[in-house]
């Protein structure tokens, strides 16, 4: 019973981080509209390492350099780092509902990943439904004249990055403590966009950050706050009792999050044949958690230590 309470504490965090990178997003996008991405990025990633470090000093946690806290801290550079500097970059270029109905994809690539790395078993209901989620996601984004082919190129590459990043983690994920996991990435993946931002200051003119309006500082911290700290926060508490396929599911529910907050917050609407999609993508991933029981290779996660 005991087993039980764990495994559903740690979907709990899985969908509570889904929320939050679906909410996020919607708050970025408000937030990139004004700032470039490159900018935004070590803007929004400043706000996550400062909530993270706070949340460290009130737990009085001390990072400890073991051979796999380097390992977990050079993971930051793919993710939230690179793969989130690809994210930003197609943000800026299509709606927030269509960016979020992208990282249907990452299950799908998760799946993939994890079966060629770490050889896990995929059920053949969760690879039906991981293909039906592709195809809706096909209804939604290819659409001649819609959405930009290079914004579209950009969010794909960018949740590659983080399908990438969830299999090694769960490789990697075993004693260190979560919030600690977390500062660390969050501070290496700071250090590689202040590079990415130098470069870019370098080789092209930046915008200005005198125009910017409150409006879009506020969005930028509290995407910042959202979307690196709390939601990496749930992610890998909930990573550390599930495989890494199972919990690539939960991140369908993000489109789901993402949808509802870019009609109430931004006003976007979808057009018929992208609705068509949204539900495909979103009745794949019900029937995908129905079908799929607790793998038995899962049993050791809910065994380690926990936040």
């Amino acid at each position: 019973m005991l087993n039980v309470v764990r495994v559903h504490r740690f979907q709990l965090s899985l969908v509570v981080a889904a929320a939050c990178w679906g909410g996020a997003t919607v708050v970025s996008k408000r937030a990139v509209e004004e700032i470039e991405p490159l900018t935004l990025l070590p803007l929004e990633l400043t706000v996550s390492v400062a909530v993270v470090g706070a949340a460290m000093l009130i737990r009085r946690e001390r990072v400890g350099w073991s051979p796999e806290m380097r390992r977990l801290s050079a993971l930051g550079v793919l993710n939230p780092g690179l793969a989130y500097a690809l994210s930003l970059a197609g943000l800026a270029r299509v709606e927030a509902s269509v960016s979020v109905l992208l990282w249907a994809l990452e299950p799908v690539l998760i799946v993939t990943i994890a079966f060629v790395v770490l050889r896990e078993r995929v059920p053949r209901s969760v690879a039906l439904c991981a293909g039906a989620a592709l195809a809706g996601v096909f209804l939604v984004v290819f659409q001649p004249g819609y959405a930009s082919g290079v914004g579209i190129a950009l969010t794909i590459a960018g949740v590659t990055a983080c399908a990438v990043y969830t299999v090694l983690s769960s490789r990697f994920l075993i004693e260190a403590s979560t919030v600690s996991v977390v500062f660390v990435q969050q501070v290496t993946a700071l250090l590689f966009a202040l590079v990415l931002l130098l470069g870019s200051i370098v080789l092209s003119d930046q915008a200005p950050l005198g125009g910017v309006s409150a409006t879009a500082w506020l969005s930028a911290v509290a995407a910042g706050a959202l979307y690196y700290g709390v939601a990496f926060w749930f992610y890998l508490a909930g990573l550390r009792g599930v495989t890494a396929s199972l919990a690539g599911l939960f991140i369908n529910l993000v489109p789901v999050f993402g949808l509802t907050a870019s009609y109430i917050v931004l006003g976007e609407r979808l057009p018929g044949r992208q609705w068509i999609g949204a539900i495909v993508v979103i009745s794949a991933v019900a029937a995908a958690a129905l079908f799929v029981g607790r793998p038995a290779s899962a049993e050791h996660g809910a065994q380690r230590v926990e936040a």
